[in-house]
């Protein structure tokens, strides 16, 4: 739960299958020349006729606001610097990773052990779960069109609260996250089993994340990554990779 400075770029692969093509876009709000995949000429699965590409999200401020940042430092009446300086080093990361339980998180998620409420972050957290502005209708206008999407993140459990409060599997399948897996990005491992388990080639796979490290991650095994600012802007690197997000 670092804090991380969010650099304006977006990464794609280095490399594509030989019969991918790619088109340069030279209008992009953020940089000047990006090589982007032209997925029209590559519309489905030649054996399993699955349409491409397959869509892979990361969860927290990318489709849903986190409310670690926002609401949970007001909750210890700490503020950010306060909070990541007397949180324990390494709990949340095991948590995430399905390697304790709540009761254990709750145990150590203070450097001193002192004891919260933990229900009452859970419900502080329940509270500040939202869906970042106009990213419900740009997964809509993606499932409208028969587009495969997962979610790929590092989080614990508590999935089940954001999907409990906003049903996100009304368009994605929670596939890939952290705690199931037993992995967390950008281990370069946890993308190759994201590439595995779908049983498509690196480059049919889109991944979107806020953090530039784990786009970074995606590209170093062939995924193609974008980095997420808005859903306005994540509209228009889908179009220009020839997706349809009309709807």
């Amino acid at each position: 739960m670092a804090l991380l400075l969010r650099l304006p770029t977006i990464c794609f692969p280095q490399r594509l299958s030989p019969n991918s093509t790619t088109r340069m876009a030279l209008n992009s709000p953020n940089i000047s020349r990006v090589s982007f995949p032209d997925y029209s000429t590559k519309k489905s699965d030649e054996l399993t006729n699955r349409k491409l590409p397959i869509l892979l999200f990361d969860i927290m401020d990318t489709i849903v606001r986190d409310p670690f940042y926002h609401d949970v430092p007001a909750f210890f009446r700490m503020s950010m610097a306060e909070l990541i300086e007397s949180k324990h080093p390494t709990a949340w990361i095991e948590f995430e990773k399905g390697l304790i339980d709540e009761a254990e998180l709750a145990r150590k998620f203070f450097k001193d052990g002192r004891p919260f409420d933990l229900e009452g972050l859970k419900d502080c957290m329940t509270r500040g779960y939202s869906y970042i502005e106009g990213v419900e209708e740009l997964l809509l206008a993606l499932k409208t069109n028969n587009y495969e999407m997962h979610a790929f993140t590092n989080y614990p459990i508590w999935c089940e609260m954001i999907e409990d409060k906003l049903n996100l599997s009304r368009y994605l399948s929670w596939t890939f996250c952290s705690f199931k897996n037993g992995k967390r990005k950008p281990d370069p491992e946890f993308y190759l089993d994201v590439v595995k388990h779908l049983e498509v080639d690196p480059e049919n796979c889109v991944f979107v994340d806020d953090r530039m490290k784990n786009v970074e991650a995606a590209r170093g095994v062939g995924i193609v990554g974008v980095q997420f600012k808005s859903a306005y802007t994540l509209r228009q690197d889908l179009s220009m990779m020839r997706l349809d997000v009309s709807g």
